[in-house]
């Protein structure tokens, strides 16, 4: 009886479910279904494939509980009838056996490679070419599997194999076969590396083959092989970069991308420089060439439609929305907002989501100007002056796309040209296409922090009207493009823009009711950073009765389930930090929805923990930027906090929250334990014992940076009160701080925290001060003047006055970070100039004098013009006797 499975087509997708699930209950249905899809030729192809493809689904589900006879009948139907004379058939029991295969079946299913391979030697290209594509599936999926001993190596044979097929008459197979040994380059497969050379030659000699997919497939091999063996590709890189600049131009786009990912691995190597200089006219014409819109892309763009902004948006358009953790981080020296996460979206085309050759020619000749710097202006200048100003918007829009592209690695040459081409982009976010309007945005943003570093008249004030009335744009893409150059421009400039501060809320706060759902989440973004840079400046009454109510009755519309909470909750969190005690008539609704979010996810957790058969696991996410939010209004009300925290049983939620199974709500739960140690101490002071708890090592880091942090701040309010808890920290914060490769900020918090743990018990810490004084020292000489710094200082000071022989070994670094201060309090200044003097005074004036011969010329400078010591060079030998004396002589003689 042959069952056919049209009837599946039309039932609702639930009924079909339910069918299926009826039919799984017998055993033959999965018989039946590899007989319609090998045996029953009277059905149409895709009937047939589409049992194959619900027999596929079966397989990951069940094929566990398959009865041997019927696994055992559809593997050798599958080998039976890989080569189907359709190649729809063909593909999709490539597709079953791939699938059986994953299923652990290829330890259980010895014959199947050899099998497979012996096809390939048939003179029926449909036996052939079904073999192959079913290889290259199982290559793609298992590869590190196929190089183990846990199958004896098939590689060794198959490689060879799969070499032999690269001068196949078919270009299909020949196709097939490259695609499978590519599979094997990034692993290293030893077979692979064993026949390394073969593999190469063969490569060259398709370099030139007719079919697209195969000239695809070279590139592809060429581009893996620039990674991992550039040392065989070394002798040929002169050619090799010939024939990709020849494929990058080629007729065929997939080809062409696949050759412009060279210039984006070659550019990541040490020899790019030097193998590519004399290249470099030719190539940059034809990546900024790639950069121009194809005709499909302005379709795809709606490039011809300006204006949309009634239009709604569709709710696939939006991409989902994902909260980054609060992470605490110090300030730094000659700080600037580092603008790398929006630099990797060179042109954010979201329509065009999927990785095409303008993109991709943008990113290499980003990279490569990030390369090569000035050096590529020679070659880009002559030809930006006709693309800029070129009559075709198409060509004119991908000029504006290049001088974007080159902003950061070509910066400093392209100085001398920006005070007349930045005016031209301004008027350019006038031009009347929208796509020239949005990239212009883009590469202004790009510009951004040489148009704060002029006189605010000159480029910043024109630059940040024509923005904002982008930001009211009647195109969308426009609106999206200029909130995210404007988010960039307030990152740069900060409080520049407070002069301006009620024209640019009455633009942002008129885009919310002009705003579709996509940009508005993008509004929420521009309105976050500019209370970030403009900080206190916010909290004057007549901004925040243009700022709140917006936002307030966006927050009351949003229900509890809605994403488009992380956003906003996001944008307030910055707002409250900014506008402080402005904050207060609106604090209680927020702070106790907050609450009642970390609650109902943590109550959600437990549920699914205990019953994970009837409920749904929570999105954490929620939480998570609520407890950030919580830590935008601790910090931003500081004690006001108080009462709030007081009605609620939020110190007990945090409690479960630091004890969460996910990293991210054990970070954000840390960085609000210090915050609400600061603000209100009295409601933590009781939980310490249970809340104090030992900072996670890696893979944590986030987790860890962030509890160290707390640990510090939970120090300055405990004072003497620490003791009891300082072993219990202590040591993990000493191994920590010499670990290798530990991440900056982490190492910066956890010398805060020894300083400050120190400060308030350096009885207890003083003793291990040898064990951390390096570290300790080059981690804090870039950090900013500021409190945190202020407190560790004065405990490192108190510990070297407990154990002054800790420091002897490292004082060369002492006074490096003690150099580091611009205006250190009259106080601790006094507390550096005794432990300079005193050392100075111990070791002597001659052995001094010659210790101090190292020190390079600022740091001389700093310590003799703040501290009084004098560090002239004195040629001599050294002599002494104390201690310090011969640790100097140990630094001195050890360099």
């Amino acid at each position: 009886q042959a069952l056919t499975l049209r009837g599946f087509c039309l039932p609702s997708p639930l009924t079909a479910w339910q069918k299926l699930k009826q039919l799984n209950q017998f055993p033959d249905f999965n018989n039946y279904l590899i007989f319609v899809l090998t045996r029953l030729k009277s059905e149409d192809e895709p009937t047939r494939s589409l049992s194959g493809l619900i027999l596929k689904n079966n397989v990951k589900a069940h094929y566990q509980s398959f009865p041997p006879p019927v696994a055992d009948f559809i593997k050798q139907e599958c080998l039976n009838n890989i080569g189907d004379a359709s190649s729809l058939i063909r593909a999709t029991i490539g597709i079953l056996i791939t699938t059986i295969a994953s299923k652990g079946e290829l330890q259980m299913w010895p014959e199947l490679l050899p099998q497979l391979c012996n096809l390939l030697n048939s003179e029926d290209y449909n036996t052939c070419e079904g073999a192959f594509g079913a290889l290259q599936k199982i290559c793609e999926d298992s590869s590190e599997l196929l190089d183990s001993d846990a199958l004896n190596r098939p590689l060794n044979i198959m490689i060879p194999k799969f070499l032999q097929f690269f001068k196949h008459c078919s270009p299909k197979i020949r196709s097939h076969a490259i695609a499978c040994v590519n599979q094997f380059i990034m692993d290293r497969a030893q077979a692979l590396m064993d026949n390394i050379d073969t593999f190469i030659e063969h490569l060259f000699a398709l370099a030139v083959d007719d079919d697209p997919e195969v000239r695809k497939n070279v590139c592809r091999a060429l581009v893996m092989l620039l990674e991992v063996r550039i040392d065989r590709l070394i002798p040929h890189m002169h050619s090799i970069i010939q024939y990709m600049l020849q494929r990058t131009q080629d007729h065929d786009e997939n080809v062409a991308l696949e050759a412009c990912e060279f210039w984006l691995t070659l550019a990541e190597q040490p020899i790019c420089k030097e193998v590519l200089a004399s290249h470099l006219v030719q190539l940059i014409p034809i990546l900024v060439n790639g950069m121009k819109y194809s005709e499909i892309d302005i379709i795809l763009l709606k490039g011809d439609v300006e204006e949309d902004e009634a239009v709604p948006d569709s709710e696939q358009d939006i991409k989902p929305r994902f909260h980054k953790s609060r992470t605490v981080t110090l300030p730094h020296e000659a700080e600037r907002p580092d603008g790398s996460e929006d630099a990797e979206d060179d042109d954010d085309d979201d329509a065009l989501s999927d990785w095409n050759l303008r993109k991709c020619s943008a990113a290499a000749l980003d990279v490569l100007a990030n390369v090569f710097r000035e050096e590529l202006l020679p070659h880009l200048l002559p030809l930006l002056k006709g693309l800029l100003f070129h009559p075709e918007w198409v060509v004119k829009e991908s000029g504006i796309l290049v001088l974007g592209a080159i902003a950061e690695g070509c910066m400093q040459g392209m100085v001398p040209y920006l005070p007349e081409l930045i005016p031209h982009l301004i008027q350019c976010l006038s031009d009347k296409k929208a796509l020239v309007r949005s990239i212009a945005c883009w590469t202004l943003s790009r510009y951004a922090h040489w148009v704060v570093s002029q006189p605010p008249d000159m480029h910043l004030k024109p630059l940040m009207t024509e923005l904002l009335k982008r930001i009211l744009d009647g195109n969308k893409r426009v609106q999206e493009a200029a909130c995210s150059a404007f988010a960039t421009l307030e990152e740069e400039a900060c409080t520049e823009l407070v002069p301006y501060l009620s024209y640019i809320l009455d633009t942002l706060v008129f885009a919310f009711g002009k705003y579709q759902h996509k940009n508005l989440l993008i509004l929420y973004d521009a309105i976050g950073t500019l209370a970030d840079s403009v900080g206190h400046h916010l909290n004057q009454p007549e901004y925040i009765q243009k700022l709140m109510p917006p936002l307030i009755q966006k927050w009351n519309e949003l229900k509890d389930e809605d994403k488009d909470l992380f956003p906003l909750l996001e944008c307030l969190s910055s707002v409250a930090t900014a506008l402080q005690s402005g904050f207060l008539p609106y604090c209680e609704p927020v702070y106790q929805r907050c609450v009642t979010l970390v609650q109902k996810t943590l109550a959600q957790a437990m549920m699914y923990t205990q019953h994970p058969e009837q409920y749904e696991a929570p999105d954490k996410d929620f939480m998570i930027v609520a407890l950030d939010l919580l830590s935008g209004l601790a910090e931003g009300l500081g004690g006001h906090v108080e009462q709030l925290v007081a009605r609620s049983n939020i110190m007990t939620l945090l409690f479960q929250c630091m004890q969460d199974s996910m990293p991210e709500v054990r970070q954000s739960s840390f960085a609000l334990l210090g915050d609400l140690t600061k603000a209100c101490f009295i409601h933590v002071k009781p939980c310490i014992g249970t809340t104090l708890l030992t900072p996670a090592g890696p893979p944590f880091i986030s987790v860890c940076n962030n509890a160290t942090w707390a640990i510090g701040e939970i120090c300055m309010q405990m004072g003497a009160e620490m003791q009891p808890y300082v072993q219990m920290v202590l040591n993990n914060l000493v191994e920590i701080i010499n670990r290798p490769n530990t991440p900056k900020t982490l190492l910066e918090n956890t010398a805060i925290t020894i300083g400050r743990l120190g400060y308030v018990c350096p009885q207890e810490v003083a003793p291990m001060l040898q064990q951390f004084i390096r570290p300790w020292c080059t981690s804090l000489r870039n950090i900013r003047d500021n409190e945190e710094k202020d407190s560790a200082f004065r405990g490192i000071c108190m510990m070297i006055g407990v154990n002054p022989g800790g420091v002897v070994q490292d004082f060369i670094f002492f006074c490096d970070a003690v150099a580091s201060w611009v205006s250190p309090k009259d106080d601790l200044r006094d507390m550096f100039y005794k432990i300079l003097h005193g050392f100075k005074d111990q070791v002597g004036e001659d052995n001094w004098q010659q210790f101090s011969e190292q020190f390079p010329p600022l740091l001389k400078e700093r310590l003799a013009a703040f501290y009084g010591v004098s560090v002239c060079v004195v040629v001599g030998g050294i002599t002494g006797e104390c201690a310090a004396s011969r640790s100097c002589c140990a630094l001195v003689e050890g360099g």
